[in-house]
Protein backbone atom coordinates (compact mmCIF):
# COMPACT_ATOMS: atom_id res chain seq x y z
CA UNK A 1 0.00 0.00 0.00
CA UNK A 2 1.87 3.28 -1.08
CA UNK A 3 2.80 6.00 2.19
CA UNK A 4 1.56 9.24 2.54
CA UNK A 5 5.54 10.19 2.08
CA UNK A 6 5.30 8.47 -1.23
CA UNK A 7 1.69 10.29 -2.24
CA UNK A 8 3.47 13.19 -1.63
CA UNK A 9 6.63 12.79 -2.94
CA UNK A 10 4.32 11.55 -6.49
CA UNK A 11 2.36 14.72 -5.98
CA UNK A 12 5.30 16.95 -5.85
CA UNK A 13 6.74 14.80 -9.24
CA UNK A 14 3.60 16.90 -11.01
CA UNK A 15 3.63 19.47 -9.40
CA UNK A 16 3.75 22.57 -11.60
CA UNK A 17 7.01 24.03 -10.89
CA UNK A 18 7.78 27.70 -9.41
CA UNK A 19 9.93 28.43 -11.74
CA UNK A 20 7.50 28.16 -14.60
CA UNK A 21 4.78 30.02 -12.87
CA UNK A 22 7.77 32.72 -12.16
CA UNK A 23 8.18 32.40 -16.44
CA UNK A 24 4.63 32.79 -17.46
CA UNK A 25 4.45 35.57 -14.61
CA UNK A 26 6.91 37.57 -16.74
CA UNK A 27 4.84 37.05 -19.81
CA UNK A 28 2.00 38.04 -18.21
CA UNK A 29 3.76 41.42 -17.38
CA UNK A 30 5.27 42.00 -20.43
CA UNK A 31 2.74 41.04 -22.49
CA UNK A 32 0.81 43.72 -20.67
CA UNK A 33 3.26 46.44 -20.90
CA UNK A 34 3.35 45.84 -24.89
CA UNK A 35 -0.54 45.94 -24.91
CA UNK A 36 -0.70 49.17 -22.78
CA UNK A 37 1.67 51.49 -24.92
CA UNK A 38 3.55 52.30 -21.43
CA UNK A 39 6.69 52.35 -22.65
CA UNK A 40 7.99 54.04 -26.50
CA UNK A 41 11.15 53.41 -28.15
CA UNK A 42 14.25 51.48 -25.92
CA UNK A 43 11.12 50.68 -23.73
CA UNK A 44 8.43 48.97 -25.46
CA UNK A 45 11.29 47.13 -27.31
CA UNK A 46 12.25 45.53 -24.10
CA UNK A 47 9.22 45.03 -23.13
CA UNK A 48 8.40 43.53 -26.51
CA UNK A 49 11.65 41.47 -26.30
CA UNK A 50 10.82 40.45 -22.64
CA UNK A 51 7.08 38.86 -23.90
CA UNK A 52 8.02 37.26 -26.72
CA UNK A 53 11.30 35.74 -25.20
CA UNK A 54 9.63 34.30 -21.96
CA UNK A 55 6.84 33.20 -24.39
CA UNK A 56 8.85 31.18 -26.47
CA UNK A 57 10.41 29.72 -23.05
CA UNK A 58 6.91 28.74 -22.36
CA UNK A 59 6.17 27.00 -25.35
CA UNK A 60 9.38 25.40 -25.02
CA UNK A 61 8.38 23.69 -21.80
CA UNK A 62 5.11 22.62 -23.03
CA UNK A 63 6.68 21.04 -26.06
CA UNK A 64 9.04 19.16 -23.89
CA UNK A 65 6.04 18.48 -21.08
CA UNK A 66 3.82 17.02 -24.32
CA UNK A 67 6.48 14.45 -25.03
CA UNK A 68 6.61 13.26 -21.32
CA UNK A 69 3.08 13.23 -20.28
CA UNK A 70 2.40 11.42 -23.56
CA UNK A 71 5.43 8.89 -22.43
CA UNK A 72 3.82 8.56 -19.04
CA UNK A 73 0.26 7.65 -20.18
CA UNK A 74 2.56 5.15 -22.98
CA UNK A 75 4.28 3.61 -19.88
CA UNK A 76 7.41 5.48 -19.02
CA UNK A 77 6.52 5.87 -15.56
CA UNK A 78 10.20 7.09 -14.84
CA UNK A 79 9.61 10.98 -17.02
CA UNK A 80 7.50 11.49 -13.03
CA UNK A 81 10.26 10.92 -11.25
CA UNK A 82 12.75 12.58 -13.21
CA UNK A 83 10.96 16.18 -13.06
CA UNK A 84 9.65 16.68 -16.66
CA UNK A 85 6.04 16.64 -15.39
CA UNK A 86 6.93 20.02 -13.42
CA UNK A 87 7.53 22.24 -16.53
CA UNK A 88 10.44 23.12 -15.07
CA UNK A 89 13.03 23.80 -17.74
CA UNK A 90 16.07 23.10 -15.66
CA UNK A 91 14.98 19.36 -15.15
CA UNK A 92 15.59 19.01 -19.07
CA UNK A 93 18.01 16.19 -19.58
CA UNK A 94 19.55 18.96 -22.00
CA UNK A 95 19.59 22.12 -20.65
CA UNK A 96 21.77 23.80 -23.24
CA UNK A 97 19.98 22.04 -26.04
CA UNK A 98 16.33 22.60 -24.70
CA UNK A 99 16.47 25.96 -23.53
CA UNK A 100 19.99 27.90 -24.10
CA UNK A 101 20.24 26.56 -28.04
CA UNK A 102 16.79 27.73 -29.27
CA UNK A 103 17.23 31.28 -27.05
CA UNK A 104 20.49 31.68 -28.74
CA UNK A 105 19.35 31.56 -32.13
CA UNK A 106 15.92 33.30 -31.86
CA UNK A 107 18.18 36.64 -30.06
CA UNK A 108 20.46 35.62 -33.31
CA UNK A 109 18.34 34.86 -35.80
CA UNK A 110 15.02 34.93 -34.95
CA UNK A 111 14.01 31.65 -35.78
CA UNK A 112 12.21 29.18 -33.77
CA UNK A 113 15.17 26.62 -33.42
CA UNK A 114 13.75 22.94 -31.76
CA UNK A 115 15.29 22.02 -28.84
CA UNK A 116 16.74 19.24 -27.04
CA UNK A 117 14.19 15.90 -26.18
CA UNK A 118 13.42 14.69 -22.79
CA UNK A 119 15.05 11.56 -22.13
CA UNK A 120 12.31 8.61 -22.45
CA UNK A 121 12.96 5.29 -21.52
CA UNK A 122 11.50 3.69 -24.77
CA UNK A 123 12.31 -0.11 -23.80
CA UNK A 124 9.01 0.58 -21.27
CA UNK A 125 6.78 1.60 -23.96
CA UNK A 126 5.06 -0.96 -26.36
CA UNK A 127 3.56 -0.34 -29.63
CA UNK A 128 5.19 1.35 -32.52
CA UNK A 129 2.00 4.13 -32.76
CA UNK A 130 2.56 5.00 -29.32
CA UNK A 131 6.17 5.79 -30.12
CA UNK A 132 5.10 7.72 -32.67
CA UNK A 133 2.48 9.75 -30.63
CA UNK A 134 5.43 10.41 -28.48
CA UNK A 135 7.30 12.27 -30.88
CA UNK A 136 4.59 13.66 -32.70
CA UNK A 137 3.08 15.27 -29.45
CA UNK A 138 6.19 18.03 -28.96
CA UNK A 139 5.56 19.72 -32.17
CA UNK A 140 1.70 19.26 -32.19
CA UNK A 141 2.05 21.28 -29.10
CA UNK A 142 4.18 24.27 -31.25
CA UNK A 143 1.05 23.81 -33.56
CA UNK A 144 -1.51 24.04 -30.98
CA UNK A 145 0.40 27.39 -29.32
CA UNK A 146 0.55 28.41 -32.73
CA UNK A 147 -3.59 28.20 -33.36
CA UNK A 148 -3.70 30.34 -29.97
CA UNK A 149 -1.44 33.00 -30.86
CA UNK A 150 -3.36 33.41 -34.00
CA UNK A 151 -6.70 33.25 -32.69
CA UNK A 152 -7.54 36.51 -33.05
CA UNK A 153 -5.91 37.17 -36.68
CA UNK A 154 -8.06 33.96 -38.16
CA UNK A 155 -11.08 34.83 -36.01
CA UNK A 156 -11.01 38.34 -37.31
CA UNK A 157 -11.00 39.66 -33.84
CA UNK A 158 -8.29 42.63 -34.34
CA UNK A 159 -10.25 45.87 -33.21
CA UNK A 160 -8.87 47.03 -30.17
CA UNK A 161 -5.62 45.12 -30.11
CA UNK A 162 -2.75 47.33 -30.31
CA UNK A 163 -0.41 47.58 -33.44
CA UNK A 164 2.99 46.90 -30.95
CA UNK A 165 0.77 43.75 -29.49
CA UNK A 166 -0.54 42.59 -33.11
CA UNK A 167 3.46 42.54 -34.12
CA UNK A 168 4.38 40.88 -31.06
CA UNK A 169 1.57 38.13 -31.86
CA UNK A 170 2.98 38.04 -35.29
CA UNK A 171 6.41 37.24 -34.20
CA UNK A 172 5.29 34.55 -31.53
CA UNK A 173 3.49 32.92 -33.80
CA UNK A 174 6.49 32.72 -36.48
CA UNK A 175 8.73 30.95 -34.16
CA UNK A 176 5.88 28.19 -33.09
CA UNK A 177 5.13 27.59 -37.06
CA UNK A 178 9.08 27.18 -37.65
CA UNK A 179 9.49 25.27 -34.77
CA UNK A 180 7.03 22.93 -35.68
CA UNK A 181 7.97 22.91 -39.44
CA UNK A 182 11.39 21.98 -38.54
CA UNK A 183 10.07 19.59 -36.03
CA UNK A 184 8.48 17.61 -38.07
CA UNK A 185 10.94 17.21 -40.81
CA UNK A 186 12.43 13.29 -40.83
CA UNK A 187 15.74 14.23 -40.29
CA UNK A 188 17.38 11.76 -37.62
CA UNK A 189 17.43 13.89 -33.95
CA UNK A 190 14.62 15.99 -34.52
CA UNK A 191 11.09 14.91 -33.45
CA UNK A 192 9.37 13.91 -37.26
CA UNK A 193 12.66 11.13 -37.62
CA UNK A 194 10.81 9.40 -34.35
CA UNK A 195 7.43 9.62 -35.50
CA UNK A 196 8.85 7.56 -38.75
CA UNK A 197 11.27 5.29 -36.86
CA UNK A 198 9.62 3.07 -35.25
CA UNK A 199 7.75 2.04 -38.78
CA UNK A 200 11.36 1.25 -40.05
CA UNK A 201 13.52 -2.06 -39.85
CA UNK A 202 15.80 -2.78 -37.35
CA UNK A 203 18.58 -2.89 -40.14
CA UNK A 204 17.55 0.94 -41.58
CA UNK A 205 17.60 2.03 -38.25
CA UNK A 206 21.00 1.23 -37.47
CA UNK A 207 22.23 2.62 -40.14
CA UNK A 208 20.77 5.83 -39.89
CA UNK A 209 21.57 6.38 -35.89
CA UNK A 210 25.42 7.34 -36.21
CA UNK A 211 24.12 10.24 -38.28
CA UNK A 212 21.39 11.22 -35.45
CA UNK A 213 23.85 14.12 -33.45
CA UNK A 214 24.14 15.84 -36.86
CA UNK A 215 20.62 15.94 -37.94
CA UNK A 216 20.05 19.32 -36.71
CA UNK A 217 23.19 21.08 -37.45
CA UNK A 218 22.87 19.75 -41.14
CA UNK A 219 19.48 21.45 -41.12
CA UNK A 220 20.54 24.79 -39.61
CA UNK A 221 23.38 24.58 -42.50
CA UNK A 222 20.73 23.94 -45.42
CA UNK A 223 18.88 27.17 -44.30
CA UNK A 224 22.00 29.63 -44.87
CA UNK A 225 21.64 28.22 -48.50
CA UNK A 226 19.83 31.15 -50.17
CA UNK A 227 17.74 29.08 -52.09
CA UNK A 228 16.38 26.51 -49.03
CA UNK A 229 16.06 30.10 -46.65
CA UNK A 230 13.89 31.30 -49.22
CA UNK A 231 11.75 28.33 -49.86
CA UNK A 232 11.41 27.41 -45.93
CA UNK A 233 10.19 31.05 -45.69
CA UNK A 234 7.89 31.69 -47.90
CA UNK A 235 6.45 28.06 -46.64
CA UNK A 236 6.38 29.59 -42.93
CA UNK A 237 4.99 33.06 -44.36
CA UNK A 238 2.26 31.11 -46.46
CA UNK A 239 1.09 29.12 -43.46
CA UNK A 240 0.76 32.20 -41.23
CA UNK A 241 -0.87 34.06 -44.60
CA UNK A 242 -3.80 31.18 -44.09
CA UNK A 243 -4.09 31.81 -40.15
CA UNK A 244 -4.55 35.78 -40.82
CA UNK A 245 -1.21 36.97 -39.88
CA UNK A 246 0.48 38.75 -42.68
CA UNK A 247 3.86 39.23 -43.07
CA UNK A 248 4.36 43.00 -42.34
CA UNK A 249 2.95 41.50 -38.75
CA UNK A 250 5.17 38.50 -38.26
CA UNK A 251 8.42 40.28 -39.59
CA UNK A 252 7.89 43.75 -37.94
CA UNK A 253 7.67 41.76 -34.72
CA UNK A 254 10.54 40.25 -35.32
CA UNK A 255 12.04 43.68 -36.27
CA UNK A 256 11.04 45.17 -32.75
CA UNK A 257 12.09 42.46 -31.28
CA UNK A 258 15.63 43.36 -31.62
CA UNK A 259 14.91 46.57 -29.77
CA UNK A 260 19.21 47.06 -29.55
CA UNK A 261 18.91 47.80 -33.44
CA UNK A 262 17.34 50.92 -35.92
CA UNK A 263 13.68 50.17 -35.73
CA UNK A 264 12.47 49.53 -39.96
CA UNK A 265 10.93 52.58 -40.59
CA UNK A 266 7.83 51.47 -41.91
CA UNK A 267 7.10 49.28 -38.98
CA UNK A 268 7.96 52.59 -37.19
CA UNK A 269 5.43 54.45 -39.38
CA UNK A 270 2.64 51.55 -38.48
CA UNK A 271 3.07 52.24 -34.99
CA UNK A 272 3.10 56.16 -34.87
CA UNK A 273 -0.09 56.44 -37.12
CA UNK A 274 -2.27 54.48 -34.66
CA UNK A 275 -0.86 56.39 -31.08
Amino acid sequence: MPTAAADRRRGGDRRISPVFLGIAAVTAAAGWAVWAGAASGVGRGLALFLFVTSAWVVSLCLHEYAHARTALHSGDLSVAAKGYLTLNPLKYTHAVLSILLPLLFLVMGGIGLPGGAVFIERHRIRGRLRHSLISAAGPLTNVLFAAVCTAPFWLDALDGVPVAFRFALGFVALLQVTAAILNFLPVPGLDGYGVLEPWLSERVRRQIEPFAPYGLLAVFALLFAPEVNQAFFGLVDGVLGTLGVTEVESYCGRDLYRFWQETNPNCEFLLDVTR
